[in-house]
């Protein structure tokens, strides 16, 4: 078991989302900020440095695959999870191509979310 809770970083643009996660992270993690655009993704993580990012695919400015990429090129070890209810196999590669740690689908409800986000935290 981790001894410190792992710091998320949270991007998407539907607040009951944000809320939502925000819930289900909170017994075990903390969530040190969440925003609803992909450029401000990228600043927050050099801000906060979160060991794990949860983003979606759909931000305005910026996409989720671009927010991705910047995030990782600019911090190689960091620890993005593609949180998306677009469940396409394309898709997860194009993830994992521009430096994702994983994809998740949101209409998962099985904790997928947690248990990954505990995962990629203790490798952090």
């Amino acid at each position: 078991m981790l001894a410190v809770r792992p710091r998320v970083l949270l991007a998407d643009d539907y607040p009951d989302m944000v809320k939502a996660v925000s819930r289900l992270l909170a017994l075990d993690c903390e969530v040190v900020g969440s925003v609803a655009d992909g450029g401000a993704v990228v600043e927050a993580a050099q801000r906060l440095l979160p060991d794990v990012i949860v983003i979606d695919l759909n931000l305005p400015n910026v996409s989720g695959l671009e927010a991705c990429r910047q995030i990782t090129h600019a911090n190689p070890t960091a620890k993005v999870i593609v949180f998306t209810a677009m469940n396409d196999p394309e898709l997860r590669q194009r993830s994992f191509d521009v430096g994702a740690s994983a994809f998740v689908s949101k209409t998962a409800g099985d904790g997928s979310l947690l248990s990954t986000v505990k995962r990629l935290a203790e490798t952090a």
